[in-house]
């Protein structure tokens, strides 16, 4: 993990302790230094920044912040940040459509989740950047209670903690307790459409989940995960083998989690409400099940979560039931009917997900079959086919101007032939794979290289001049010479001309090529344009 990202990871930490005003303004102040402006620092600051709106109630100024932290992951070619910038799109866009309807746009959001899974495709090498982009999808689906598509992210997470170059700050518990959490979550909604092995087999997860918590809590807030995966533990054997346990732990576990000041996460206390009434109910205490289930209704917020809100009301409705009262039966009848809705519509939009994944895998996989016809398998450089699809695009007249120059760089190995013949083939070849990765070392960014095959290579320069293109040359020639590992020398051909003779200009670096190899190689030649 480099500097930039454990301080803008800090920042994160920072933003939601409640110091979010003053990580937005070192956020942007760090933004700002590379450019003066905003838009010009790296990916992880526009990360922090993003957070620092949303802690701040300014979600759309935290979408449009997503927009340029997608073009600074994009300028920095990094998969995880692109994801994180999609995701973090997606549930500002989320939370926005809850505050105001016409903003409200479902299909936006899924397409950014499944496009920021697409991201992650090829591995993000950095497991704190990918800790944080598989955690990112995992909250987006969570929100919309995919929770198949949920589970398998918060799990990836949960792997990338296991990279021993991962910091060992207590995240894995962290992620574990959320997969925990996820399951009780999908129980409670299985409980409410009549689902109960279904619902009973993801209580079953969600403890095999607590119990691995426990047992791996690390880091400054190892007793706040051990506790509240001990708590969800607790919650998910309330329906199954230990209900009396489970009705003592659970209060418990709550009175210790508040005296570490999780009193603040009011919805994680919330779900475990049902569950401990549930616990009392099934020990035989239904006067005190009654009590513990009016009492969580009655301290509901309005921004409670409604999947929460409406399991405290059914668990209270079904526990009056059972206790004869059949004021609670219309109340009953009508939550049931909603919550099978409510199921089907979270069925549609798992259909429409899963739809769009698959398009978008084929998708990748299609260009990455179209990338690797173009690359040449040997040296990792583009081949000719990579070569004509580049020159193609360099002539389009969308893509070129007048009078815009390109220089050519033909590149030839010296007696090639001889290291063959007196070293090897398999020596060749890893000397064919030094030079090129020699030649991409030494073009400048945006230059293109490819092996036109055998021992010869091409490097196009777009909007180089002769002297530009000479400098290049001869960097390679010299780097070349000075390999450690062989005496290799090769001969460069340089020429420049207008990006509309570029067949011309082809000709003639290919001319000067074999003037360099005629002086006795190990060096340049220089065919200038014709005025």
């Amino acid at each position: 993990m480099d500097d930039v990202t454990l301080r803008a990871l800090r920042l994160l930490e920072e933003a939601q302790s409640g110091r979010a005003a003053q990580v937005l303004a070192t956020a942007e102040s760090a933004l700002r230094e590379p450019t003066g402006e905003i838009r010009g620092g790296p990916a992880a600051m526009h990360f922090a920044r993003v957070v620092a709106l949303t802690r701040l109630g300014d979600l759309r100024a935290a979408i449009d912040a997503t927009d340029l932290m997608l073009a600074a992951a994009e300028r920095e070619g990094s998969v995880g940040w692109r994801s994180c910038a999609l995701s973090l799109r997606a549930t500002r866009r989320l939370r926005l459509g809850d505050q105001d309807i016409a903003e409200y746009d479902i299909e936006a959001v899924l397409r950014d989740l499944t496009s920021a899974e697409t991201a992650l495709l090829p591995d993000e090498p950095d497991p704190v950047i990918a800790g944080n982009a598989h955690t990112g999808i995992a909250i987006g689906y969570a929100q919309l209670r995919l929770y198949e598509l949920a589970a398998p992210q918060f799990q990836a997470a949960y792997e990338a903690t296991c990279r021993a170059s991962y910091p060992d700050n207590g995240n894995r518990a962290m992620w574990l307790c959320n997969l925990a959490e996820l399951n009780l979550l999908w129980a409670l909604e299985l409980y409410q459409v009549g689902q109960v092995a279904e619902a009973e087999k993801h209580t079953t997860a969600a403890e095999e989940y607590a119990v691995r918590a426990v047992a791996e809590a690390s880091g400054p807030k190892a007793e706040v995960w051990r506790l509240s995966a001990l708590l969800y533990a607790a919650c998910a054997r309330a329906d199954r083998q230990d209900p009396a346990g489970a009705a003592a732990d659970i209060p418990r576990y709550v009175t210790r989690l508040q005296a570490h000041g999780m009193e603040q996460r009011q919805q994680e206390l919330l779900l475990c409400r049902p569950f401990h009434a549930v616990a009392l109910s099934r020990s035989g205490r239904p006067d005190e099940a009654l009590r513990v289930i009016e009492d969580a209704v009655t301290h509901l917020s309005p921004d409670s979560d409604w999947l929460v809100s409406a399991a405290l009301h059914r668990t209270h409705a079904v526990l009056l039931a059972n206790n004869g009262s059949s004021d609670a039966l219309p109340g009953l009848t009508y939550g049931d009917a909603l919550a099978e809705l409510l199921w089907r519509q979270r069925h549609r939009w798992l259909h429409a997900a899963v739809t769009m994944q698959s398009y978008d895998v084929l998708r990748w996989q299609h260009e990455q079959a179209e990338q690797a016809a173009q690359v040449d398998p040997l040296t990792g450089v583009a081949n000719r086919r990579g070569l004509d699809n580049f020159l193609r695009n360099l002539t389009a007249p969308a893509t070129s101007s007048d009078g815009e120059s390109v220089a050519v760089l033909i590149v030839d190995l010296d007696q090639f032939k001889h290291i063959n013949d007196s070293l090897g083939h398999a020596t060749g070849d890893d000397v064919l794979r030094a030079v090129a990765q020699v030649l991409t070392t030494n073009v400048r960014k945006g230059d293109f290289v490819a092996r036109l095959g055998g021992d010869e290579f091409v490097a196009i320069l777009p909007g180089a001049d002769s002297v530009a293109a000479e400098q290049v040359a001869q960097r390679t020639v010299t780097a070349v010479a000075d390999m450690p590992a062989w005496r290799v020398q090769v001969s460069v051909g340089v020429a420049s001309g207008s990006v509309y003779a570029l067949g011309e200009t082809l000709a003639h670096a290919d001319g000067a090529m074999y003037a360099a190899k005629r002086a006795g190689g190990n060096r340049t030649s220089c065919r200038h344009p014709t005025p």
